[in-house]
């Protein structure tokens, strides 16, 4: 699954005061459908998981290079060398995020991985409480508690299915595991970073281990035919650059609350995306531990959300 992360200003997008009230919310639908398309183009593409990863990443790094490099370059003198650290770390937990999520699709089914790979604010709320010393309320373990239920009701489904299918719902996991370390690591950078200069160089890191997880497996990065390589440049420009930045540059306009509910959307578009291109329709207990586990990650993700105040706007 792809995350934005908040920041001060868009990675690409960039921000016009004079933009219509209700352009937000357009661009947020706008957003959803673009992460959405991500779980298709990765079932099109005829590559393997690592190499996917690295040409989507590869790709949407040089795509952000003319942007993001100046801004990055003048705020790298106030980076001390934890600081460097924390944001390589930040990378590799990426790359590990696209390793496992892009292999899960390969097992299981596209509702499955990507509803089970939402997951993310679970993860972050245990460690939160776990490693960080944060109090976590009795309504956020109430709300974990019925997202966890959700996901056994969906991973015992698909165990029914075959142990393949289960083996993907675990990657998915594995998948939001690391997007939460990806968000953790970078939540102190990210107080000196704008948001594009540090995706920069996390997509960048991100790349970089994939391309050597592809060397070290022996997948090739080259030799595809023309609608993998498409499908490759569509997954780095539509979910990672596009989705990213829209709701980047949503979060200077409307609530973060607002943007992180927004994006639980991404399940269902994916889901009907599956259904309309690859003819997959969901596994029958889907339809019961979904609204379980979306239902508490929106009660998780609600919980300590501050509004942010939408950007001035002249009237018309």
């Amino acid at each position: 699954m792809d995350q934005p992360v908040a920041g001060h200003e868009p990675a690409v997008i960039a921000r016009s005061d004079s933009s219509p009230q209700r352009l937000p919310w357009g661009a947020l639908a706008g957003g959803i459908l673009a992460l959405s398309t991500a779980s298709v183009l990765i079932r099109l593409a005829s590559a393997p998981p690592l190499v996917v990863g690295a040409w989507r990443l590869g790709l949407a790094t040089l795509i952000l290079t003319p942007w993001s490099l100046p801004r990055f370059w003048r705020a790298a003198s106030s980076l001390g060398r934890g600081d460097t650290l924390r944001l390589v770390l930040s990378g590799l937990a990426l790359a590990t995020h696209f390793a496992a999520w892009n292999a899960s699709l390969m097992y299981t089914s596209v509702a499955s991985s990507v509803v089970l790979v939402t997951a993310t604010p679970i993860w972050v709320g245990l460690a939160s409480h776990f490693f960080l010393g944060e109090r976590v309320s009795r309504r956020r373990w109430a709300a974990i508690g019925v997202a966890v239920a959700g996901g056994v009701i969906i991973g015992y489904g698909d165990l029914q299915l075959s142990g393949r299918a289960l083996l993907g719902d675990a990657l998915a996991l594995l998948g939001a595991l690391a997007m939460a370390t990806y968000l953790l690591l970078g939540q102190r950078l990210r107080r000196r970073l704008s948001t594009s200069a540090y995706v920069w160089p996390c997509y960048g890191v991100a790349a970089m281990a994939l391309v050597a997880g592809c060397l070290i497996a022996r997948q090739p990065l080259l030799g595809y035919d023309r609608q993998t390589m498409v499908v490759l440049a569509l997954l780095a420009l539509v979910p990672q650059v596009f989705g990213h930045s829209v709701f980047n540059w949503a979060l200077a306009r409307v609530s973060p609350l607002v943007v992180t509910l927004a994006i639980l959307g991404e399940p269902i578009g994916a889901s009907a995306l599956a259904f309309l291109v690859l003819n997959e329709a969901p596994p029958p207990t889907l339809w019961l531990g979904a609204p379980l586990l979306l239902a508490g990650l929106a009660l998780v993700s609600s919980e300590g959300a501050t509004p942010a105040a939408p950007p001035a706007r002249p009237t018309s």
